[in-house]
């Protein structure tokens, strides 16, 4: 097995790991935000929660597979760790970036429509 052949494997491995922890994280955590948004509906709110989940699923893992074609060749150890850690921290950052897109949007959305405990 080549070093890039094991790069490929760790570096899918930790990418499913990581989109689909932080995946359920803000579908779990994130539906109290929706809820609010859609005037405590629930059927609404559950509707686009899952649709949110599965557009993200979607995007970061073609993202992931895009990042694949794009990558250097690993010629060692060295580089091997670098590459998983560059391509994930990348990866992590776009997460991030993307979560707070979205919350400052559902906040701002939110703002709009009166609160009703």
């Amino acid at each position: 097995m080549s070093y890039n052949e094991l790069t490929y494997i760790i570096y899918v491995t930790a990418t499913v790991y990581i989109i689909y922890w932080v995946g359920k994280l803000f579908h779990t955590n994130g539906r109290v935000f929706i809820l609010r948004l859609f005037g405590q509906n629930e059927a609404a709110t559950d509707t686009t929660n899952n649709l949110l989940l599965l557009a993200y699923y979607l995007f970061n893992t073609g993202y992931a597979v895009i990042q694949i074609s794009f990558w250097e060749n690993v010629t060692g150890p060295e580089s091997m760790i670098t590459s998983i850690a560059g391509k994930t921290g990348l990866l992590i950052l776009i997460l991030a970036a993307t979560h707070y897109f979205n919350m400052a949007l559902i906040h701002l959305l939110s703002r709009k429509i009166p609160f009703i405990p």
